[in-house]
């Protein structure tokens, strides 16, 4: 019956969670809630770790420390789930109107580390060491987990022996996605700034038009991936906005562009990096461009890298949670995640899995191996505005997972 208790409870917080977003470095109700929850269970509980981030600590003897993350901030998407918690929330961002939602699930890591945090408070007298909560900001835009570890994290709360978390995904809920070795890619986000020459509309000849400018450089940009990179090695380039112009009929003086690159390999990225530089250069001096373009790297961070050693550990506990049928390998993820920042920060090994949190009647349904695909493929992606986890068994399966991995270390 407690464990009854416990899930309802945790469902209420996740949908109240899910109603109230907030961006990275401004999770400041989000993170009072988390610490709220710690104190309430026991752990020695500090705010304003990195910015917003929340560090409970909960001891029990000696022995091992394990760090649990879950990351906290929201993304400027607008809800399209007509779930009946569904995100309204609306910001102000750099003078403009920003919606905001929970479309990638950290507002299911942070229910789901809340549920450890109590399960493993509660069974204290059976497990020797420490749990090291650590609640992040900013993980969507690259800067929460370096936060942390510039405002002293393992300096001022010790330094754990394993880092453990996991990522909400379109896997059937109940399932658990679990790769050793490169299992999330490394990201670059890049600002290009193009600069032209303004004019009037109807006198294109006296201008530079940085318009035409970035199209023709979106396009040759595509071409990195498909002819700079290797069949056998993995690369994404996406242009995720262009901002140009102000009126139809005048020609602007800049444009810009934002770049995500994801690889796995250093030698793929530096390529990928270096080509990217070559293709603006020229595109802009084939433009007749008097001005330099400007290429600046926003945010950076490494390949998520899970321990082979560490995860052959905690696949044994997940088997324990799950079954060992549904601990699955994934792939390589192209997707990219900043934990792997704590990990090599604490000098510890890293095992980050996915958290199955789609409806699992459909995959069910499905009796070939086309059938799984096609629905894999009709389902809603993470950052996707109709992205919505099932509750249940979504909770209880990431709170089992958390719990078994951090008492494979504990005992």
């Amino acid at each position: 019956m407690a464990q009854i208790v416990i899930v309802v409870s945790l469902a209420e917080l996740y949908r109240d969670l899910h109603r109230h977003p907030e961006l990275g470095f401004a999770e400041t109700r989000t993170a009072a809630i988390a610490a709220r929850e710690l104190r309430a269970a026991g752990f020695e509980t500090t705010e304003g770790v990195g910015g917003t981030g929340v560090v409970g600590v909960l001891r029990s003897g000696d022995g091992p420390t394990v760090l649990l993350r879950a990351d906290m901030d929201a993304l400027p998407v607008a809800e399209r789930t007509g779930l009946p918690y569904a995100s309204t929330a609306v910001v102000e961002r750099d003078g403009e109107s920003v919606p905001v939602a929970h479309a990638c699930g950290h507002d299911v890591h942070v229910t789901c580390l809340v549920g450890a945090a109590r399960e493993l408070a509660a069974a204290r007298a059976g497990w020797r060491g420490a749990v090291l909560a650590v609640f992040q900001p900013a993980e969507e835009v690259g800067g929460g987990a370096q936060a942390m570890v510039d405002d002293g994290l393992f300096d001022r709360f010790g330094t754990p022996d394993v880092v453990l978390g996991q990522h909400v995904a379109p896997l059937p809920a109940g399932f658990l996605g679990l790769r050793a070795g490169p299992a999330f890619a490394a990201a670059d986000t890049l600002r290009v700034t193009l600069r032209g020459e303004g004019g009037h509309g109807s006198r294109p000849e006296a201008a530079v038009d940085p318009v035409v400018l970035a199209a023709a450089t979106v396009l040759r940009l595509q071409t990195i991936v498909s002819r700079e990179v290797a069949g056998g090695d993995t690369a994404v380039l996406t242009v995720g906005a262009i901002h140009a112009g102000t009126a139809a009929n005048i020609i602007p003086d800049e444009a810009e562009l934002l770049l995500s690159v994801r690889s796995y390999r250093p030698q793929v990225r530096e390529r990928v990096l270096g080509a990217v530089e070559r293709v603006v250069r020229a595109e802009a001096a084939a433009s007749g461009a008097t001005r330099e373009p400007e290429v600046t790297l926003l945010a950076s961070y490494p390949a998520v890298l899970n321990d082979p050693d560490a995860v052959r550990r905690a696949g044994a506990a997940l088997a324990e949670v799950v079954t060992a049928r549904r601990v699955v390998d994934p792939g390589p993820v192209t997707g990219s995640e900043d934990v792997g920042v704590l990990a090599a920060a604490a000098g510890a090994p890293l095992v980050y899995w996915l958290l199955g949190g789609a409806d699992p009647a459909p995959f069910a349904r499905a009796r070939t191996e086309e059938e799984l695909r096609e629905v894999v493929g009709g389902l809603p992606a993470n950052h996707s505005p109709l992205f919505a986890p099932v509750i249940s068994p979504t909770l209880e399966t990431g709170v089992a997972a958390l719990v078994a991995g951090a008492r494979a270390w504990l005992g």
